[in-house]
């Protein structure tokens, strides 16, 4: 027996209402469709159990409990680290016009430093998912957050959307920075239904922890690995069925847009074809994928580390932020380069505040995409690593 993710869709029935705008026409009387309504339960299943609930018309995926871990970032000596945040400037978040102001904006990670002068008057809405507690002792998502949307420190700035007043941040990963698949799809549909308009996840599923899991429990390897990999294509699966539900809602509500990290394990300064292709969630259908950019004289080139095949990229070397405790401090990873986009879909959000509540969602997620761009890369880029382009706030 093992441990299964279950995606239902608690929705009701549709009802029967012959005024309702909602409603689509059928015959003499109008159906509503009521918004998908996801649940994300956990249960302990053998093999036909697993085929028995699979058969359950409200149950919209299945997939066995996959290990997660944050995306770890890279140290940076203390003579070679940033004194300033210049991604900021990078992505021209400080010649917008815009803050982030009215947008809620959600950080699923390690939890948050709550008493940092970066936070100072956000509203930090917190749920623990990883049943260690609320607050952050690990220092991740302080990062993060602080990029996204944290307040000038000391005077100097480090947040792209810094107007944003409220943050929900949901703890999916433990003090040791790991966490189980269930987390995150529970932080997801936690931070949707709390109105979160952009989601950041700077995190990715545990392939190789997996595999050591199950040998640890005696499994051979070769089996272990087959089980492994068939649990990472049920879990995408998974991802792919819950987005589709975050879609479905945004018909009626202003809808989300989910952001992840393309991924460090790419080593293209040992060889330059040493290149992973982004995983998941940043692999799932409707998220935005980001890799990681550095800074080359007056040009940008990607990390040796960034994943390939992002959709878009941003800052990711030298990124200076809060620490945890206080303070700031700089890091490397595509962890440091996914609050940007998300920070930057704030900034649109906010400019984007006439369109139509129904088409929202897609409208931010187009112009993340459509602006982004590729004038202030090396000659030798390969588009295959940046994706679309560097994203830049309206």
């Amino acid at each position: 027996m093992r441990n299964y993710a279950i995606l239902r869709n608690l929705s009701p029935l549709a009802t029967a209402e012959p005024f309702e705008r909602r409603a689509r026409s059928l015959g003499r009387g109008t159906v509503i469709v009521p918004p998908p309504e996801p649940m994300i339960d956990v249960a302990r299943l053998t093999s036909r159990q697993v085929r028995e609930v699979a058969r359950d018309p409200g149950v919209r995926g299945i997939a066995p409990v996959m290990p997660i871990a944050l995306i770890r970032p890279f140290e940076i000596p203390e003579a070679e680290a940033a004194t300033q945040a210049w991604g900021i400037g990078a992505v021209r978040a400080d010649v917008s016009a815009f803050t982030g102001a009215g947008v809620t904006v959600a950080v699923l990670d390690t939890g948050i430093d709550a008493d940092h002068p970066a936070f100072e008057g956000v509203e930090l809405v917190q749920e623990d998912f990883s049943g260690s507690g609320n607050g952050d002792r690990q220092g991740h998502g302080t990062h993060c957050a602080g990029t996204i949307f944290g307040r000038d420190v000391d005077g100097t700035r480090i947040g792209v959307a810094r107007g944003v007043g409220r943050a929900l941040i949901g703890k999916v990963l433990g003090d040791d920075g790991s966490g189980d698949s269930d987390m995150i799809f529970r932080g997801i549909q936690w931070a949707v239904q709390e109105g979160a308009q952009v989601i950041s996840m700077s995190l990715g599923f545990d392939f190789p922890g997996l595999v050591a899991r199950l040998v640890a429990d005696d499994w051979p390897p070769e089996l272990a690995t087959s089980v492994a990999l068939e649990g990472y294509r049920g879990n995408l699966r998974m991802f792919d069925a819950l987005m589709e539900m975050v879609e479905a809602r945004a018909a009626f509500s202003t809808g989300t847009v989910l952001v992840a990290a393309a991924g460090n394990e790419s080593r293209r300064d040992r060889n330059k074809d040493f290149e992973v292709a982004v995983s998941i969630p940043a692999a799932a259908q409707g998220i935005i994928s980001v890799g990681a950019l550095g800074q080359t004289g007056t040009s940008l080139g990607v990390a040796p580390f960034s994943n390939t095949f992002p959709q878009v990229s941003a800052p990711g070397v030298n990124v200076l932020s809060a620490r945890a405790g206080g303070g700031l401090v700089a890091l490397n990873g595509t962890s440091m380069a996914t609050p940007h986009v998300a920070g930057v879909a704030a900034l649109w959000w906010e400019a984007m505040g006439g369109a139509p509540a129904r088409i929202a969602a897609s409208a931010v997620a187009a112009k993340i995409l459509g602006q982004a761009r590729t004038d202030v890369f090396l000659s030798d880029a390969d588009p295959a690593d940046h994706g679309l382009g560097l994203v830049t706030a309206p």
